[in-house]
């Protein structure tokens, strides 16, 4: 596949995800014909939200969405994944760390806007922070499920589960309840919704003991956002096959909805080399691995074994191997066309193809 290289100076100089835009309103506004959601650096949601839109000559633009999500600005940081859902876009936050640990609660957020009231002035958002109900429900669907996670080291138990227990413990937070000794540190880095209204988390982190990468499925995500939310609970959790290069450790980095009811992700390295991550040290086999565009097809949500209980093994195909590339962060699959957005010093970075 030969790529065309498109690159904007926006924010900060990291991107996560691309999602592309579905308000006509909103393209007008800008003199664009296609355009894409995406999500900038480590900052607060609402300082990091951008588009990246081809406008009618042919020429790309970045900009960067003033925003504000109310009583919750700075309060969260470090989001990942964007999704659409009911004409809302969803932005999930890691629910992670440092590459050094511990977990933070300032990433353990979902946020949503309507996207055409970026159209017409400062975009409202609206953030809901978990604090670790999330982590509390994937680790539960994990344990319950048939699959078996890779252990963390001793180093990522005492740096990400022992470490924010005990902050939170001097600290007399209510979340520590939400907490084990034995969890499971989590990664979010990519999400879909599916047609029934259930959304797809991909894990960066945990992957199985075989290397592969996990999807877990969660219901109830827009109940978080009503006058009294209620939380999401786990209904699948998945193991995603065939895709990951022998003797390897590969994650999620993206995922997307294709037209013909499957789903795109691009999977790659659990953590980036050379910046102090302890899931390297521990698990380096999990470093130097190259980003790698699949397709895959969820189960039916019709069939009786979907169940907070049930795992499932996804056999996924390659579509592209898009080595020498280690961070890609994010894809779509859109009129024909191949779009992928990379992590880059200084630059956002979009490939077309």
């Amino acid at each position: 596949m030969t790529l065309r290289l498109v690159e904007f100076v926006v924010g900060g100089n990291e991107a996560s995800d691309l999602l592309p835009v579905r308000s006509s309103a909103l393209l007008r506004a800008h003199g664009a014909r296609r355009g894409f959601w995406t999500v900038l650096d480590e900052g607060p949601v609402e300082r990091c939200l951008a588009l990246l839109l081809e406008r009618e000559d042919g020429a790309w633009i970045a900009h960067h969405v003033a925003a504000d999500a109310g009583a919750e600005n700075g309060r969260t940081e470090d989001g990942e994944a964007l999704a659409h859902h009911d004409g809302w876009v969803y932005v999930f936050g890691s629910h992670f760390g440092s590459k050094a640990g511990p977990l933070r609660p300032r990433r353990a957020f979902v946020a949503r806007f309507r996207e055409e009231d970026a159209a017409t002035g400062v975009l409202p958002v609206r953030v809901v922070r978990n604090r670790f109900r999330l982590h509390r429900a994937v680790n539960d669907a994990l344990a319950g499920s048939a699959l078996v996670p890779l252990p963390p080291g001793e180093r990522v138990r005492a740096r990400f589960i022992v470490e924010t227990l005990a902050r939170g413990t001097a600290r007399q937070k209510s979340w520590v309840s939400r907490l084990t000794q034995d969890d499971l540190p989590l990664n979010v880095e990519a999400a879909a919704f599916t047609p029934t209204g259930t959304v797809l988390l991909g894990l960066r982190f945990p992957v199985t003991a075989d290397g592969e990468p996990i999807l877990v499925e969660l219901a109830g995500v827009p109940d978080m956002f009503d006058a009294e939310p209620a939380w999401p609970r786990a209904v699948g959790a998945y193991a995603i096959t065939g895709v990951t290069p022998p003797g390897a450790l590969t994650g999620f980095r993206a995922v997307a909805p294709v037209p013909d009811g499957g789903y795109a992700a691009v999977i790659g390295s659990i953590d980036a080399l050379g910046k102090g991550s302890v899931l390297l040290d521990d698990h380096p086999m999990g470093g130097d691995v190259t980003s790698r565009h699949i397709r895959f097809r969820a189960p039916d949500p019709g069939t009786p074994e979907v169940s907070a209980r049930a795992a499932h093994l996804l056999t996924a195909e390659l579509v592209a191997d898009l080595a020498p590339f280690h961070h890609v962060e994010g894809l779509a699959e859109l009129d024909g066309s191949c779009f992928y957005v990379t992590d880059e010093d200084h630059r956002v970075a979009l490939w077309v193809g």
